[in-house]
């Protein structure tokens, strides 16, 4: 629960902090609020000579889809009083500052003792360009970028499912699907192979698929031109790893991996285990045998751990039996 008078007030780009009377050293942290891409806060400082105001956005380097720190250009200001008396202290302004974990302190060199306002005018908020290129602006490039990756991604998937000017015949198990080389060899190396050297797929305008079922190729399909559904994917997702495997799309693999490590249990457990093995996925591996050693799940899988150890991969039992004896040793 926030605490009094904690809350900012913010527009789009405008945030005000209502403070009542700060005592001499003070220090008041106020609640986060949000402007373009981030979670900002104010603090503010009072001793006898002097009050300092700092603006920070939130700001992680181990979360994953954290916004980078902000390029920010902004106008700060102190409401002290109110209308018609009320006295104004402005900062000069900031312009295009890099906003890092220390963000902006502002000092003022006089004591403020009554009730005032911290008041932040956002004139524009940046991030850098990963490519070395000139910053963007979250409120201009951002919005048209989303705009235009939306509008792409819609008539990626339209071309797909209306078949509009395929060149390329995908062969499945049970069936057949049209599609463009152009898009597929965008998206995997070895298709921009076939299709770039005298290889019969190239000749024929063909590609065989015929280790994947008709819905598990439209379900690649459809990741490859952005439109797969959530339900599509976990269904069959273990064709899409080996899919992704075959013709190196490794954020598929990726996203195929995450996949798997949410919903290991005792009825998957077995060939999750090989699956990681076979495709070389060791979080999957380490996972899997985490759940069968150290949480004892192997002592009650006997019938399906016997199978295992008839069938599998030599070197594979053998990781298991060595996982099994470190977990003795060390109890």
């Amino acid at each position: 629960m926030s605490a009094a008078g904690s809350r900012v007030e913010a527009a789009p780009r405008l945030a005000q902090w209502r403070v009542d009377a700060l005592p001499c050293y003070t220090y008041r942290k106020s609640d986060p609020f949000r402007v373009g891409l981030w979670n900002w806060y104010l603090s503010v400082e009072r001793n006898n000579k002097q009050t300092s105001v700092k603006l920070f956005a939130e700001l992680s380097n181990s979360a994953k889809n954290t916004a980078p720190a902000p390029i920010a250009s902004f106008v700060a200001k102190l409401l002290i009083s109110f209308p018609p008396n009320q006295k104004i202290i402005a900062h000069p302004g900031i312009f295009d500052k890099h906003l890092k974990l220390d963000g902006f302190v502002w000092t003022i060199d006089s004591s403020v003792t009554g009730r005032f306002v911290i008041e932040i005018e956002f004139l524009d908020l940046k991030v850098a360009d990963p490519s070395g290129g000139e910053p963007a602006s979250v409120w201009a490039s951002h919005q048209i970028r989303q705009s235009s990756d939306n509008t792409a991604l819609s008539s990626l998937a339209r071309m797909l499912q209306e078949g509009i000017l395929t060149d390329i015949t995908i062969n499945a198990d049970d069936g057949s699907i049209r599609a463009h080389r152009a898009i597929l060899a965008t998206r995997s190396p070895v298709f921009r192979s076939m299709f770039s050297h005298d290889l019969k797929e190239k000749e024929l305008a063909t590609v065989d698929i015929s280790d994947m079922s008709l819905d598990a190729c439209r379900g690649f399909l459809n990741y490859i031109y952005s439109d797969v559904r959530n339900e599509e994917f976990l269904t069959h997702r273990l064709s899409l790893l080996r899919a992704a495997d075959k013709y190196d799309i490794a954020d598929l693999k990726e996203a195929c991996l995450e996949s798997l490590l949410e919903d290991i249990d005792t009825g998957n457990v077995i060939e999750r285990l090989q699956t990681a093995h076979l495709y070389r996925l060791q979080r999957l591996k380490d996972s899997c045998l985490r759940f069968l050693v150290d949480f004892r799940k192997v002592y009650e899988m006997h019938d399906e751990f016997n199978v295992f150890l008839q069938t599998a991969d030599r070197d594979l039992v053998a990781e298991v039996f060595q996982a099994v004896l470190a977990a003795w040793s060390g109890r």
